[in-house]
């Protein structure tokens, strides 16, 4: 349930009905709203007095929370979640472009990529350290060397650095150069990784899994919201269908249906959506349409060497062409890419 606090109420009428929660053995979670202080009570099984906390001082009233995704959903936060990546915003008006290769291959290849996406207009850097790889045979990423090689990538543009976490012993490593943690499709309900990264209290670009429901997105975002950890971003990167012309199906729906059950920033992936390089723009502008508050693309210098998705990657000039258009969209629906 949500406990829903009336406008003057005060510190102590807040903490009172906090101590009241916990003395019933649930979690709380407080949520300062620009108008009213809500007060999150996630139940452990036991029979909550609802009657009996609407009774204390400063309650204006007590809410059910039907969906079963609580903390992620509008019905606890109606506000959306904002919060700060580098020198920008993500879940207001501006809309956060990443860029940058799938894998980092060489300290030369990721500098040169990321010299280049933020001069076409990217904000934050991509790119994968340790690669989770459908054959045990193919490149399995750098590892720590391919971390510090992003971390002297983010000294020379000062971005901030998305990359992919895949068990939750890496988690500590990978805090100690990157910005944000992604947990990629196949990792979506890796609970104890979930659990880890929530508990890191880091961002998280959480990925939708290949064949999971919206709702299973949501609850997966559940287990880090569990642990206090607010800054999480939904990640819509394409589902299997019966369709093989492309890598996946662009599951645009999930844009504004995320956007409407949930507070939480959403993401596009129209690298990983497609999976080749001639539609990614096309996908990219729908996503900002649809509501995005950000999009995720992949950028090499030389696709045709690239040692992975390099059929997915943009030449920086192509990606520099989308971000002019992408901000042309983002203007047509009252939002904006900052340089």
């Amino acid at each position: 349930m949500i406990v829903i606090m009336r406008a003057d109420a005060t510190m102590r009428e807040k903490s009172g009905v906090i101590a009241r929660a916990e003395d019933f053995g649930c979690k709380v979670h407080l949520s300062d709203g620009k108008e009213r202080t809500i007060i999150g009570v996630i139940g452990n099984g036991r029979v909550i007095d609802r009657e009996q906390m609407e009774r204390m001082p400063g309650v204006e009233r007590v809410v059910p929370i039907l969906k079963p995704f609580k903390l992620a959903s509008r019905e606890f936060k109606a506000e959306d979640t904002v919060f700060p990546l580098g020198n920008h915003t993500i879940g207001g008006d501006e809309i956060i472009v990443m860029a940058g290769p799938c894998s980092v291959e060489s300290r030369s290849q990721i500098i040169e990529t990321a010299i280049a996406c933020k001069e076409a207009g990217a904000h934050v850097l991509r790119g994968g350290a340790f690669k989770p790889r459908t054959s045990p045979y193919a490149f399995q990423g750098l590892g720590e060397e391919g971390l510090k090689y992003l971390a002297e990538a983010r000294e020379v543009t000062g971005m901030p650095i998305v990359t992919e976490v895949m068990e939750p012993a890496l988690v500590p490593l990978i805090c100690e150069y990157a910005d944000v943690l992604q947990i990629g499709a196949r990792n979506m309900q890796n609970y104890a990784l979930l659990h880890a990264v929530g508990e890191s209290q880091f961002p998280v670009l959480l990925k939708r899994g290949m064949s999971s429901l919206i709702e299973e997105w949501l609850m997966c975002a559940e287990y880090i919201l569990s642990h206090g950890n607010t800054r999480v971003m939904l990640c819509e990167r394409g589902i299997r269908t019966f369709e093989n012309y492309t890598r996946n199906t662009f599951d645009i729906n999930a844009i504004p249906v995320a956007k409407h059950l949930s507070h939480l920033p959403v993401v596009a992936d129209p690298s990983h959506a497609t999976g080749k390089w001639e539609y990614v723009a096309a996908a990219a502008k729908a996503g900002i349409a649809a509501g995005a508050d950000g999009v995720i693309i992949e950028v090499h210098p030389r696709p045709e060497e690239a040692m992975s998705d390099g059929g997915q990657s943009l030449k920086p000039e192509k990606f520099a062409k989308l971000v002019r258009e992408m901000r042309a969209i983002a203007q047509a629906v009252g939002r904006d890419i900052k340089p």
